[in-house]
This record gives structure tokens, C-alpha cells and sequence, in this order.
């Protein structure tokens, strides 16, 4: 038998059993009950959002004149340690509730409000001097705290974690792009041998490909950096102060060290996701240039000897547990997984967003959710790939020279001397014989060898003429 014990809680439903010694109250309770569904909670990252939020309209309140300052000081003081991480384990509820987030919102009204009167000397579950509703949730409603939570969080995030981690990756592809620069090496499409190209060159659209993403994101901060707090139910601000949202997005700033401002509509703050829509779109899309970026580093590393071999991966943990020897492209591997879930997440965020309900989207949870983890797990996988494998990076010389001699499409910078069928010529039967274009080239004396060697030269064709 379980030894938990239990105080009774009131609320507009009527009695309910929780546990005595928890800091949530009847309406957690309640949802705990309701949604024993996936086990998944919000992350730390979205409840220090919480926390934030409401300690920062505890102080607005309170300056508004709107809360005593006693139970203001006792709510930023819990507040505090809801932000500190400090009480963590009292959030409960299961990401899939009610589409608004309410439950949570509720969650971390009840704890907050239960912590500030233990605070205040009073008793958990008596519910005064402060209230959940009248104190903590003061000018607010679940419909705008949850919206500017998850762009909080979501802010918080991409300025913390994932961009840092993406510039660094950028700094480190464009070093390798001028140290590989000087490698002309075949360069493939479709699969098949195509003219040449440094592998420099290569690497330098890796680090562009990277760059227009860390852009990408940038630009979808200018909306997402947007705050619903202050429109409470329906956007309409009933029950709180005209300047509240204002003043919130001024603390919340203060507080973060990131910029934020209150919605410049409202309606389509509550009513619409299309901000974080976009944030997720531009982190799809990162993911999907960095999936090709890290498939392209691991054939290009194939082999030791049986594969492309042009690239020497950094060896950094036995490959077989049958295959003595074997090393394989893990950092790689473990990226393009990563970004698998990404892309997948997005699609979650993307059905969400059409989930914007005449006046309320019902669907925050799980996209707050999706799009923190997306952030994260991109922000690590990016960060350990860039260490253990793309840093390490060397070009394997020996084998480059030996594949771009051998490449058909060497005759491509034949063609505008001796013409398009003649060179075509040239490539069958060299495809024919094993030999060289060179070598056919120069035994049908289709030019003078000195101007034969500066056609064939490699390096010449990686630039215009």
C-alpha cells in the first residue's frame, strides 16, 4: 500500500485529494489525473519561462498599484526558485492536456502561490493570502502566458544554444575550405564523375550553406521576439491594465537579456503560431542543409580503400562488434538522425499551427515542446560534429591525384578546342580501354602537347576561363 498522505483541496469543480506535501493544488491535480498519457513534461528551459513570466508580473502589478507589495515581494521570492530550478519536480502535468497549456498555467500558479505563502509564514493549500488566480495569475490568462512562455523559451534557446553552436560550425567549415583550397580533386553529379573542383570549393559552400541558415534564424527572431502577454483571454486585454503588456515585455527583456516587445496585434499573437511556425521553418531548413553537409563528409570519407577515401574521418570509436578494426562515420551518423527528428518535429509545429482556433490555437504544448526539443538536440548534434568529426578533417592527397587522372570528364575541357562529338569520342574510348583521356588525347594528337597539358590542366578548371 502506498504510504503517500494527502490534504483536500477545493476548487470550482469541488474536492480533491493531493498530496500533502506538494506544492501544485486541486487544478493540477486534476489534470495530472486526466492526462496520464505519454509521461513527457515541459523542459526546464520553458518552465524558467514560466517562472520569469510571473515574477515579472508580480512587479508590474505591483508598481501598477494593482498588488500589494507583501505578497508581490513573497510571489517574485517563489518565483525566483521556480526560475532557479529550484522546485523542478512540483510541474506534473503530461505535455499532451488541454491544447491551451492551461493546465501548466495552473500548475505554476498553484506552486508559486503555495511556496509564497509558505514564505509568508502561511500554510500550503489554504490558498491566502495569496491565490492562484487573484495574485499569481493577475492580468493574465493561460491564452497569452503560454504563447509568450513558448517564445521565451524558444528565444532563449537559439540565442543560448543553437546559434552559437551553428556559428561555430560555420567559423570551422570556412577554415577548412582555405586549408583544403589548394586540392583540386573530381567533383560528382548525379552520382558520376564531373569536371573538377577544390575541395576548398566544396567546403566553402558547406560554410555558406550554414551561414544562410544562421540567417535564416536571425530573421525569424524579428517575430518570434513578439510577446502575447497582455491580450489575456481573447486578446481583447479584459482584466488587466492597458500598459501591463508593455511593461512585461520591458521586464521579461530586462531579465533574459534578450529583446522583446509586446504584440503588435494581439489577436493574431493568441489566435495564430505563424511566428513559431517560421522559427521552426528556418530550423527545418538548417537541419536539412546540415543532413546533406554531413552525408557528403561521410561517402566522401568511404572506404578506408573499397569506398571515395578522398576524406580522413577522425577515428573516434571502434565501428564492429563482429569486424576488428572497422571505424565508421558516427558524428555524421548521429547528425543526420538528429536531423531527421527535426524535420519531423516540424511537422508536428506545422499540423499545430493550423490548429489556431477562431480566437485560440489548441495545440501549444506539444509545439512548444516539439520546437525546444528540436532546438536542443540540433544545437548538441551540431556542437559534437564540428569537435569530433569537422575539425579533425584531412584530405587523403594520394588518393584524390589518382581519381581525378583517371575521371572521364576531363575531356569536357576538350571539347571547346576540338569539339563537343570529338571529345565524346575521346571519353568512350577511354571508358572503353582503361586508359586516361590524357593518354587517348595525346595519341590521336587532337592538339599540340603544350597546349594539350594547359587544357588538361586540373586546376584551370575550377575557375572561368
Amino acid at each position: 500500500m502506498s504510504d503517500v498522505k494527502y490534504r483536500i483541496e477545493k476548487d470550482s469543480m469541488g474536492e480533491m485529494k493531493v498530496p500533502e506535501n506538494a506544492y501544485w493544488g486541486a487544478q493540477t491535480q486534476r489534470a495530472v489525473e486526466n492526462f496520464p498519457i505519454s509521461g513527457l513534461r515541459f523542459p526546464r528551459v520553458f518552465i524558467k519561462a514560466l517562472g520569469i513570466i510571473k515574477y515579472a508580473a508580480a512587479e508590474v502589478n505591483m508598481k501598477l498599484g494593482l498588488l500589494d507589495e507583501k505578497l508581490a515581494n513573497a510571489i517574485m521570492q517563489a518565483a525566483q526558485e521556480v526560475i532557479d530550478g529550484k522546485l523542478d519536480d512540483q510541474f506534473v502535468v503530461d505535455i499532451f492536456q488541454t491544447g491551451s497549456g492551461t493546465s501548466t498555467n495552473m500548475n505554476t500558479n498553484e506552486v508559486i502561490s503555495n511556496r509564497a505563502n509558505e514564505i509568508l509564514g502561511g500554510k500550503i493549500g489554504d490558498r491566502k493570502p495569496v491565490h492562484p488566480n487573484d495574485h499569481v495569475n493577475r492580468g493574465q490568462s493561460s491564452n497569452d502566458v503560454i504563447p509568450t512562455a513558448m517564445h521565451i523559451s524558444a528565444m532563449v534557446n537559439i540565442e543560448e544554444k543553437l546559434l552559437p553552436a551553428l556559428k561555430k560550425l560555420h567559423q570551422t567549415l570556412v577554415a577548412k575550405s582555405k586549408e583544403f583550397d589548394k586540392i583540386v580533386k573530381i567533383g560528382r553529379t548525379h552520382l558520376q564523375d564531373a569536371t573538377p573542383i577544390r575541395l576548398g570549393q566544396e567546403f566553402s559552400g558547406y560554410a555558406s550553406m550554414v551561414e544562410h541558415g544562421i540567417r535564416r534564424i536571425e530573421g525569424a527572431k524579428k517575430h518570434l521576439s513578439e510577446l502575447a502577454i497582455g491580450g489575456t483571454a481573447v486578446g481583447t486585454g479584459i482584466n488587466t491594465h492597458h500598459e501591463f503588456g508593455k511593461r512585461m515585455a520591458e521586464k521579461i527583456s530586462q531579465m533574459t537579456g534578450i529583446s522583446f516587445r509586446e504584440a503588435e496585434n494581439h489577436f493574431e499573437a493568441q489566435a495564430a503560431k505563424d511566428a513559431y511556425v517560421e522559427a521552426s521553418g528556418a530550423i527545418r531548413t538548417v537541419a536539412v542543409s546540415l543532413m546533406k553537409i554531413a552525408n557528403d563528409i561521410r561517402w566522401l570519407g568511404s572506404g578506408p580503400r573499397c569506398g571515395i577515401g578522398e576524406l580522413l574521418l577522425p577515428e573516434v570509436q571502434p565501428g564492429s562488434s563482429i569486424m576488428p578494426g572497422k571505424v565508421n562515420p558516427v558524428m555524421a551518423e548521429a547528425l543526420i538522425m538528429v536531423c531527421a527528428q527535426v524535420i519531423g518535429n516540424d511537422a508536428t509545429i506545422a499540423v499545430g499551427g493550423m490548429n489556431g482556433n477562431f480566437e485560440l490555437n489548441v495545440m501549444m504544448p506539444v509545439m512548444a515542446r516539439n520546437m525546444l526539443e528540436a532546438i536542443t538536440f540540433l544545437a548538441n548534434a551540431v556542437e559534437v560534429f564540428n569537435d569530433k568529426c569537422v575539425q579533425g578533417l584531412r584530405a587523403n592527397e594520394k588518393r584524390i591525384n589518382d581519381m581525378i587522372e583517371q575521371s572521364l570528364a576531363m575531356c569536357t575541357a576538350l571539347a571547346p578546342e576540338i569539339g563537343y562529338d570529338a571529345a565524346a569520342q575521346i571519353a568512350k574510348e577511354a571508358y572503353k580501354t582503361g586508359r586516361t583521356v590524357r593518354e587517348i588525347a595525346r595519341e590521336k594528337k587532337v592538339l599540340p602537347e603544350d597546349k594539350l597539358e594547359k587544357v588538361l590542366d586540373p586546376w584551370s578548371m575550377t575557375e572561368p576561363i
